[in-house]
């Protein structure tokens, strides 16, 4: 037994990985994954103190384990052996797709994440781009809601900075949870996105014949559970950017998981309408450029996009310029999905096109797009403009906020952008710059239904 033998150093080197290797597995990992646990459970506790709404147990679930949850779902069993029979393909083999998609959708969510780091980098660009401005907000409305019910906001769709500045804005009462769509699933952005708690969906997951149906049961059930969980969430009704400015009429679809699954007996649904808009759309020009081309699916040029951020940075630093201007959010009337259920019997369409009302009764008015409205209507010179703007000031819908300055400081907010921008010139007599009547229309759009 104590007699030394001679082994080849290579097999020495093996024995010690090994030795190595099963140290770490059976007694560091679990200290490790213990340690930060432990951290992560502090973490949420102090977070919970000043939250309005703390954070709801489904949320703070392992990935792991929801993802299980999710496949072993008896809807979920159902549409694996549907689409097993109707494919032809094994049971098993069903199953792993099912499986595929719940990892997809199901994100990893990091209180420290979305807390430390995902609540100051909100609030830092936030108002380092924008001077960020609450607009219509009824403090009574919101304390009024039952703390028990599960809230849901439902927004209108300007630029992927919306997401940005919900985030920061509702921090102080939620975690928030969004779908995504497939242009955030990019390393290392999708990784970052399901630690603040996002999930991705397939906007075109209705082309895939022979998986559609499944991956969207898959996502139904999800949402489902997040619903009966009470995680607070976000949604788009319009399912994209406005490409013109206006409205979209919404799609239905995670409406219609909530709806299909609610019970009227138990947690309540609350929509939350939310109205963003912008004196500065960033993606303004792409969005216009799709709408012209028809294909809604466009990628910014990579230099295109570096040129911008240089730009705007240099500009900065010259003080040539401070922000893109004001980005105004407003708040309406929460709806009931039990109150709404019991008076038009769960009407998909009929909730969604009640939201969308909601959300166009309270689209902020904001200088630029007075502006815009102001030069397609024919005024030539600033006088006329804020002439135009302080008409339109006065037969603005009486529940709808008014902006604090009048019209002229309005104008000479929003002319300067436009000058800035290179989308207006003259000074005496002003004339929209030749090429650039799509982007004063876009913004114009944007608060059109106001004044029809």
């Amino acid at each position: 037994m104590t007699t030394p033998i001679a082994i080849p150093l290579w097999l020495l080197i093996l024995m010690v990985l090994f030795a190595a290797v099963t140290f770490a597995s059976h007694f560091l990992f679990p200290s490790v994954r213990w340690f930060f646990r432990r951290r992560a459970e502090r973490v949420v506790a102090r977070v919970n103190e000043r939250l309005q709404k703390p954070i709801e147990p489904f949320k703070l679930a392992r990935r792991y384990d929801t993802i299980q949850r999710l496949v072993y779902d008896p809807e979920v069993s159902k549409a694996i052996n549907d689409y097993a029979q109707a494919t032809g393909k094994r049971e098993d083999v069903a199953f792993e797709k099912a499986r595929h998609y719940a990892r997809e959708i199901v994100p990893s969510f990091s209180a420290t994440a979305y807390f430390s780091f995902g609540m100051r980098a909100a609030k830092w660009l936030s108002r380092f781009l924008y001077r960020l401005r609450v607009g219509q907000f009824d403090r009574a409305e919101y304390e009024a809601i039952d703390p028990d019910a599960t809230v849901v906001f439902v927004m209108n769709h300007r630029s992927n900075m919306d997401y940005v500045l919900v985030t920061y804005l509702v921090s102080r009462a939620s975690a928030l949870s969004y779908a995504v769509g497939e242009w955030a699933r990019v390393w290392p952005l999708s990784s970052i996105i399901k630690m603040m708690g996002g999930y991705f969906i397939r906007r075109k997951s209705r082309r895939q014949e022979e998986s559609g149906e499944l991956y969207r049961r898959v996502l139904a059930r999800y949402v489902q559970m997040a619903t009966e969980g009470g995680v607070t969430q976000a949604v788009f009704p319009e399912g994209g950017l406005s490409l013109d400015g206006k409205l979209a009429r919404p799609r239905l679809g995670i409406l219609s998981y909530i709806i299909d699954d609610f019970d009227p007996e138990g947690r309540d649904v609350v929509f939350v309408p939310v109205a963003l808009n912008y004196d500065r759309v960033l993606e303004d020009r792409f969005l216009i450029q799709a709408d012209k081309s028809g294909v809604r699916r466009f990628r910014p040029p990579l230099f295109t996009v570096l040129g911008g951020v240089v730009g705007y940075l240099w500009a900065r630093l010259r003080r040539k310029m401070t922000t893109f201007g004001t980005a105004n959010v407003s708040f309406g009337a929460p709806l009931s999905l039990r109150d709404f259920a019991n008076s038009r019997d769960g009407d998909t369409k009929a909730l969604g096109e009640e939201l969308m009302t909601r959300i166009a009764d309270v689209i902020p008015v904001v200088p630029v797009p007075l502006v815009c409205r102001a030069l397609i209507n024919g005024a030539t010179t600033q006088a006329d403009i804020a002439s135009a703007i302080t008409q339109d000031l006065n037969v603005m819908p009486a529940g709808l906020r008014k902006p604090q300055r009048d019209g002229a400081q309005l104008a000479d907010d929003g002319l300067a952008i436009l000058r800035r921008r290179g989308l207006v010139t003259g000074e005496g007599a002003l004339t929209i710059a030749t090429g650039q009547d799509d982007v004063i229309t876009y913004y114009a759009n944007t608060i059109a239904h106001h004044f029809s």
